[in-house]
């Protein structure tokens, strides 16, 4: 097998995802590290949570949903299809599942629940753990291939949506999206809140209702629009053609493109490369 990076070492948002009514809305799946806190309600195919995750509001699952031990949910949990749920798991709402439910000890569910199919009580295995050891078992078996086949099924990467991915310890919500990792946000998306990480990257067309702030490089790719301040540490920030940043931009080398528009102040300790013009991924040439 060829070895993939960590999937949750980066917020990744993919392409066309948009915060609707207080929902966050993706057409993949949604995987989130353990011990994150998501303000949001959540609308994707499958949803997989790790431990101690708190979601604000609802989760809605066209696929299947994981919980893990300890998460809380802050209104109803519907799931399309399979639902497993680790032990002490609480639940605000009502849980509907269409296909079987596997739940563990002390899940608390303030409305009831039902489900279509069977309901199997005991302590389903933590995600990763199982995720972790199946892969184990076929690679010790020799079944590379149906290893590689898991993989790309879990990451999507035959043509599928891409997963949005939220790294473990990041808090997520109207007023902000703090993470400790680089920050990815695909094409077409529209987010509300400020987007704190170790470095952003904006997608084309992708409109963002608050400010960027990174220790690191922040490149807005063209079409991309930012109501807010763009701030680096020590990194440079590249406005691409077409761009549009509606506030301050404070960084170490700035360089903007020749129809990028920055409707505010421009501090920079470094270099300012202006009237660049930028490959459609954003970059100078």
């Amino acid at each position: 097998m060829s070895v993939r990076p960590d999937p949750l070492s980066t917020l990744s948002i993919p392409d066309d995802t948009v915060v609707e009514e207080h929902d966050l809305v993706t057409d993949g799946d949604v995987l989130i590290g353990a011990q994150s806190t998501v303000e949001f309600g959540i609308r994707g195919r499958n949803v997989v949570a790790g431990e101690r995750v708190r979601f604000g509001g609802h989760i809605e699952a066209g696929g299947d949903c994981r919980l893990d031990t300890w998460c809380s949910v802050g209104d109803n949990v519907l799931v399309g299809e399979d639902a497993y749920l680790g032990e002490r798991i609480e639940i605000d709402g009502q849980l509907v599942v269409g296909g079987d439910l596997d739940i563990g000890d002390d899940v608390q569910i303030a409305e009831g629940f039902e489900a279509s199919g069977w309901i199997v009580i005991r302590n389903p295995m933590p995600t990763v753990v199982f995720l972790f050891m199946y892969l184990t078992h076929l690679l010790r078996m020799g079944e590379d291939d149906a290893a590689e086949e898991l993989v790309d099924e879990l990451f999507d990467e035959d043509g599928g949506a891409e997963p949005l991915t939220i790294p473990k310890g990041a808090t997520v919500s109207d007023d902000a999206w703090r993470v400790s990792t680089p920050a990815k946000i695909g094409r077409d998306c529209r987010l509300h809140g400020n987007v704190r990480a170790e470095s952003i990257t904006v997608g084309e067309a992708t409109e963002i209702f608050g400010s960027l702030r990174a220790r690191d490089d922040i490149e807005i790719a063209p079409g991309a629009v930012v109501h807010g301040d763009v701030t680096t540490r020590s990194g440079t920030v590249t406005v691409a053609d077409d761009a549009r940043v509606w506030g301050n931009i404070s960084c170490e080398h700035l360089d903007l493109a020749r129809d990028g528009v920055v409707d505010g102040t421009i501090r920079a300790r470094g270099e300012v490369n202006t009237g660049l013009s930028t490959d459609p991924d954003g970059s100078p040439q």
